[in-house]
C-alpha cells in the first residue's frame, strides 16, 4: 500500500535561501535538458524516406539524448558551474527524470496511450519542488526532519507516521503560504483488497451537477459550496491592486503573494470539501457508480467557471483512491440517456436543461431530475440496461422486485 503525508515546514532564513537557490538552479537545469531533447527532435523528426529534395545529402542523425546520457553529462555541469556541486546528486538526477517523463508523455503517451501537451520551459518561480529519492527511515526525530545537505528542518508533525510504513521519498515544495515536505510512504505487508462484484444492494449511484454538487440514488443531496465564486470579490480587488503596481518592484511582489495566497485558500477549501464528501459516501461500505463525464468538453462551454469551481475531476480522483484503500470500486458509466430515460419504466422522457423535474407520462413516476439520473447510473453500474427494450415487466430495468423506494 502506498500513501503520502504532507507536513508544513518552519525553516530558518538560511535554509529558505538555500532551498530557493536550489530551485532556481534546478529550473535552469530542467530547461537546458529539455532544450537538448527539443533540438534533437527538430533535427531528426523527418522520416528517412521523406528527405528534402533540395539537399543532395542529409547530415548524419544526432544521438538521441536519453535519461542516462543526460545523467552522465551532469559531471560537466558541475565542472562548468560549481554551484551545482552543492546540490545533492540524487536531487539533480530526479530533475533529469522529470524531463524524461514529460518528454515521453508528449511523444509516446502514458501507460494507457494518452499523450500530454508539448512541454514548456519553466519561467522564473515556476519550478517549485525537488525530491530526495532516498531518505533514512529515522529522519524524523521529534519536531525535526533531517534531510541531506540541509540538516535538521523544523516541521509541524500534526499526525504521526503509521506503524509499518516506510518512508520512500521526500519532496520539498514551495507554496504561496510557505514550505512543505511530502513524504511518500509504503507498507508492503498490506494486501490488496479485492472489491465485491457490484450488485444492487452494495452499489450507490451518484449524479453530479452544478445545481447541487451530487445527488445519490437515495435522494441524498450534497449542496455545492462554490468556493471560487464566494472569494471572487476579494480576488478581483487583489487583482486590481496588483495591476497598479510597477513591474519589478517589491510592492508588486507582495501583491503577487497576496493573490497567490487567496487562490491557494480556495484550492485548499475545495480539496477539503472533496475529501470529506468522498469519506461520507464511502462510509456506507458500498461501491460508487458515477458518470464518465467529458469534463474538458464541459469546461469549454458557458458553464466553464462553475465547472472548474466544482472540481469534478479532482473529486473523482480522490474518490477512486479512497475507494481502493477501502476495498471498494468506483464504476464509471456512459452518461448517455441517464437523464432522459425514466428509471421506473425505461421509456425516454425528453427534457431540456431548464427542466428540473422528471414526470413520466408512461408509468407516472414523479421525482427530481437528478434523483432519476442517479438511479439510472446505479443500474448501469451493476450491469443493468436502462432502456425500454430491455426493461422487465415490473418496470424496473433488470430488477425482478421493486426496491423499497417504489414500494
Amino acid at each position: 500500500m502506498r500513501t503520502a503525508y504532507q507536513y508544513r515546514l518552519r525553516p530558518t532564513s538560511s535554509q529558505i535561501a538555500q532551498m530557493s537557490e536550489w530551485l532556481e538552479l534546478l529550473r535552469r537545469q530542467y530547461n537546458y535538458r529539455l532544450a537538448e531533447r527539443f533540438n534533437w527532435w527538430e533535427d531528426n523528426r523527418c522520416d528517412i524516406n521523406a528527405c528534402s529534395i533540395v539537399h543532395k545529402a542529409s547530415p548524419p542523425p544526432k544521438e538521441q539524448p536519453d535519461f542516462y546520457s543526460q545523467k552522465r553529462d551532469l559531471v560537466n555541469s558541475k565542472r562548468l558551474f560549481p554551484a551545482y556541486q552543492d546540490i545533492h546528486s540524487q536531487v539533480l538526477q530526479n530533475c533529469i527524470e522529470r524531463v524524461k517523463k514529460t518528454f515521453d508523455r508528449w511523444l509516446k503517451g502514458d501507460s494507457s496511450g494518452k499523450r500530454s501537451g508539448k512541454p514548456r520551459f519553466k519561467g522564473k518561480g515556476r519550478y517549485r519542488s525537488f525530491t530526495f529519492p532516498q531518505v533514512k527511515q529515522d529522519c524524523i526525530n521529534g519536531k525535526f526532519i533531517k534531510l541531506p545537505s540541509f540538516g535538521k528542518l523544523k516541521l509541524i508533525l500534526h499526525r504521526p507516521i503509521p506503524d509499518g510504513f516506510k518512508i520512500k521519498t521526500a519532496t520539498i515544495t514551495q507554496k504561496a503560504d510557505g514550505w512543505y515536505v511530502i513524504l511518500s510512504l509504503e507498507d508492503a505487508s498490506v494486501p490488496a483488497l479485492t472489491p465485491d462484484t457490484p450488485a444492487i444492494d452494495n452499489t450507490i449511484g451518484i449524479d453530479m451537477g452544478l445545481k447541487s454538487f451530487l445527488m445519490t440514488d437515495e435522494a441524498e443531496e450534497v449542496a455545492i459550496p462554490q468556493h471560487y465564486r464566494k472569494a471572487e470579490k476579494h480576488l478581483k480587488r487583489a487583482g486590481r491592486s496588483l495591476s497598479r503596481k510597477k513591474k519589478g518592484s517589491n510592492r508588486r511582489k507582495k501583491a503577487i503573494r497576496r493573490v497567490s495566497r487567496l487562490h491557494l485558500k480556495v484550492a485548499n477549501q475545495r480539496k477539503d470539501f472533496h475529501c470529506k464528501t468522498a469519506k461520507k459516501l464511502l462510509s456506507k461500505g458500498k461501491n460508487i457508480g458515477h458518470e464518465a463525464l467529458n469534463i474538458k468538453g464541459i469546461a469549454r462551454t458557458r458553464m466553464a467557471k462553475s465547472t472548474h469551481d466544482a472540481g469534478w475531476g479532482q473529486f473523482l480522483q480522490i474518490l477512486s483512491i479512497k475507494a481502493e484503500r477501502a476495498g471498494l470500486m468506483t464504476i464509471a458509466v456512459n452518461p448517455g440517456g441517464t437523464t432522459q430515460n425514466c428509471s421506473g419504466c425505461g421509456q425516454k422522457v425528453p427534457k431540456t436543461i431548464q427542466d428540473r423535474w422528471h414526470s413520466c407520462p408512461h408509468c407516472g413516476l414523479e421525482l427530481d431530475r437528478d434523483h432519476n439520473a442517479a438511479i439510472n447510473i446505479k443500474y448501469l453500474a451493476v450491469g443493468h440496461p436502462v432502456n425500454k427494450a430491455q426493461a422487465t415487466p415490473d418496470g424496473i430495468p433488470g430488477v425482478t422486485e421493486k426496491p423499497a423506494l417504489y414500494a
